[in-house]
């Protein structure tokens, strides 16, 4: 991705504007976003978005308001225990199937979603794009690198039809 621009005060203001609106009428629709929570006070905005999944209970999804761009990422999972080297491959080979984001190593190293879009091509449609592909993303890879990375621990749920 090339360097976006710096984003003017006023650009990340609008930006801020239309994630909150935006937050507010998916949640008031009922669908998989189930909570939200916005957070300012020591820093850039920041958006906590809870949404429920088909193969893992929740999803949380971070947004985060930067000098450039509207960054996002979700955990996927914890660091493997077992089969490491496998876990992280099948990960790799799925990014090339990822349109606008890619599977990275966070914290304690565990696994997380992340991406980024310019401040200034922030829209609806954008952020529905970002928020539905990251849990449809996750929901895809979550019960195979758990099955691998904790074999024998991990035991995919049969949901109920």
């Amino acid at each position: 991705m090339d360097l976006a621009p710096v984003a003017t005060p006023s650009q990340r203001q609008a930006c801020a504007a239309l994630v909150d609106s935006w937050a507010a009428a998916r949640l008031a629709e009922g669908g998989a976003l189930v909570a939200v929570d916005r957070h300012s006070d020591d820093g850039p905005a920041r958006w906590y978005l809870r949404l429920t999944g088909d193969e893992k209970d929740y999803v949380t999804v971070w947004l985060t308001m930067r000098q450039r761009t509207l960054h996002h990422e979700a955990q996927v999972m914890p660091a493997p225990e077992t089969n490491i080297e496998r876990a992280y491959e099948y990960l790799l080979r799925r990014n090339g199937d990822l349109h606008r984001a890619r599977f990275a190593l966070g914290p304690e190293d565990a696994v997380y979603l992340v991406g980024e879009l310019p401040v200034v091509d922030v829209t609806e449609d954008e952020l529905d794009r970002i928020v539905g592909s990251s849990l449809a993303y996750i929901d895809d890879v979550f019960p195979t690198a758990m099955l691998i990375g904790f074999a024998g621990r991990y035991r995919r749920r049969r949901r109920s039809p």
